[in-house]
C-alpha cells in the first residue's frame, strides 16, 4: 500500500509528542517569550536547500527524499517509497505522484502545513503557540491555528547549540489525530 500524504480533509505532512484534547495558549513568562522570538528569528533567515529528510506516515510506513524550504515556500521531492513531489506556497499546495500520474491541489488556510508557510512566519495572531519546552540543548514549540486549534497541531523541534537553533524534526497531528513525523537528516 502506498503511504498517503493526504488526510480526508487536508494535508497530513509536517505534530507534537502529545496532543492535548483542547489546545490552550501557554503563558510561560520571559523564557517562553524568548524561545518564541528565537524561533521567529530562525524562520526569518532559514533557507534549506535539498536537505535529506525521512518521513513516517500515520500508518507507520516511511519515505524520504530532499526538502527545500524558505519562508513562504516548500518543495519536498520524495525518492522513497517512489517519486512524488509536494510544492507549497503561502496559500496552496500541489501534490504530484509520479507513479500514478495524479495531481492534487489543496488550499492551506485550514491546514496545519499553512502554519509554516507565512512570509514571514509569525507565531502570534492567527498562529497560537500552545506549548514551549526547553530541555538542555533543545527548544520545542507546538503551534495551532488561533481560530480553530482542532484543525491540527504542529510541533517544531530544534537543537540549541551555542545559542544557534537548528530545526531537526517537525511533527504534525492532523484534525483526525493522526501523526506524521519529518526528520531532517
Amino acid at each position: 500500500m502506498t503511504p498517503r500524504l493526504l488526510g480526508r480533509r487536508g494535508l497530513c505532512l509536517l505534530a507534537p509528542l502529545f496532543l492535548a484534547a483542547c489546545a490552550t495558549q501557554q503563558t510561560g513568562g520571559a523564557g517562553h517569550t524568548t524561545a518564541i522570538s528565537r524561533v521567529e528569528a530562525y524562520f526569518r533567515t532559514v533557507n534549506l536547500q535539498a536537505v535529506p529528510f525521512t518521513q513516517v506516515w500515520p500508518n507507520g510506513s516511511t519515505g524520504g527524499g530532499l526538502i527545500t524550504y524558505r519562508p513562504g515556500y516548500l518543495d519536498m521531492r520524495y525518492t522513497l517509497p517512489h517519486e512524488m513531489e509536494l510544492k507549497a506556497s503561502e496559500r496552496s499546495a500541489v501534490f504530484t505522484d509520479a507513479q500514478n500520474g495524479s495531481e492534487t491541489h489543496m488550499g492551506l488556510a485550514h491546514n496545519a502545513l499553512g502554519l509554516l508557510l507565512g512570509n514571514p512566519v509569525s507565531l502570534s495572531g492567527p498562529v497560537m503557540v500552545t506549548d514551549v519546552q526547553q530541555p538542555a540543548g533543545f527548544v520545542q514549540l507546538s503551534l495551532a491555528r488561533t481560530d480553530n486549534p482542532s484543525q491540527g497541531l504542529v510541533t517544531l523541534r530544534f537543537k540549541d547549540t551555542a545559542g544557534s537553533l537548528t530545526l531537526y524534526e517537525v511533527r504534525i497531528v492532523d484534525e483526525r489525530r493522526q501523526l506524521t513525523q519529518i526528520r531532517l537528516d
